[in-house]
């Protein structure tokens, strides 16, 4: 059985010690609870702050981001391959691009093969909107990672990798 939590260490969280007082009797991999508790705390403070912070100066949202920033990457995609690239669902994914293309970010077209089929790509709007906010965006993303050296930036991004193929293996 893991070692069980120090309550007296001033770095936990007051959740952590909570989770121990009321867990703490119980047979359970109270390491494992708080690393895969920590990754989704953390990775909701980031986007809360990046929304409220130089997201909210774009007028968008996380989900919108994400949008311009994979078809920015990738080029244009049909909705289903955005979707899951992007993390939305599908439905999700209709409201972020119908919002982007009224801004004039995004244009969707029908496959000439299928007409059910769908795509989107950004515009030139888009384009100068994704290449003038990434690079703030990117002061952002050290803004939340300051704290940490670069070798520390270094095992965290290749430990979050190795969590992220194992929740994603079959």
């Amino acid at each position: 059985m893991p070692a069980v939590l120090n309550r007296a260490d001033p770095r936990l969280l007051d959740a952590e010690r909570l989770i121990q007082q009321r867990l703490g009797d119980r047979r359970l991999d109270f390491d494992s609870m708080l690393a895969v508790s920590n990754i989704y705390r953390a990775a909701t403070a980031v986007r809360r702050r990046a929304e409220k912070g130089v997201l909210s100066e774009f007028g968008l949202s996380w989900g919108g981001f994400t949008t311009l920033w994979v078809l920015w990457v990738w080029g244009e995609m049909q909705t289903a391959d955005l979707a899951e690239e992007c993390d939305l669902s599908k439905g999700t994914l209709t409201g972020v691009v119908k919002t982007l293309e009224r801004r004039g970010f995004v244009k969707r077209s029908q496959v000439a093969s299928d007409r059910r089929r769908v795509t989107v790509a950004l515009t030139d709007a888009g384009i100068d909107t994704i290449e003038g906010l990434f690079p703030r965006f990117n002061l952002y993303e050290g803004e939340m990672v300051r704290e940490l050296s670069i070798t520390e930036k270094q095992t965290l991004a290749e430990l979050l990798r190795r969590v992220i193929v194992t929740a994603d293996a079959p």
